[in-house]
């Protein structure tokens, strides 16, 4: 079904209808928008950046874990997935400032499923990490920060 004016519809063709309601808005047509589908669309959007801000900071924290259990064993690919996410959070915040305090609201809602994730990776038990996060959201995001490790631009070849 066409929306108004033969416009396309947002349940038959999504990428029509952005393309048909961005010119309307360019237009000034504002009377002719779509509010309700946009304003859910807007919604979806910022849904989807703290889906990603959660997403990523599980990874994050399933590495830092790994790290901590077997510092031995820190490899460039687990040293190059910390940077990956580190700088994809990074990036999130720096394109919306008000995702700022996000990670530090949801670290102990994340540990868990990091915790999981690194039992199941590491095949170690439940009980060889802590039930708590053991890192502050400041070293979590900290570019040059390890478990066990102090501060230091420079790491070790692995």
């Amino acid at each position: 079904m066409a929306g108004p004016g033969n416009a396309p519809s947002y349940e038959d063709d999504f990428v029509a209808w952005l393309e048909d309601q961005a010119q309307r808005a360019r237009r000034g047509e504002t009377e002719s928008l779509d509010l309700e589908n946009i304003a859910e669309e807007l919604e979806g959007m910022a849904r989807s950046d703290r889906r990603e801000i959660r997403s990523r900071l599980i990874v994050l924290l399933t590495h830092l874990l790994k790290c901590s259990a077997r510092p031995e064993r820190r490899s460039s690919s687990w040293l190059g997935t910390i940077d990956e996410q580190r700088d994809g959070i990074a990036q999130l915040i720096k394109d919306s400032p008000s995702l700022r305090n996000y990670p530090a609201r949801i670290l102990d809602d994340c540990y868990p499923a990091a915790r999981r994730n690194a039992v199941n990776q590491m095949r170690l038990s439940l009980h060889a990490f802590p039930e708590h996060c053991p890192f502050g959201v400041e070293e979590v995001l900290d570019a040059h920060w390890l478990p066990g490790r102090t501060k230091s631009p420079h790491r070790p070849a692995g």
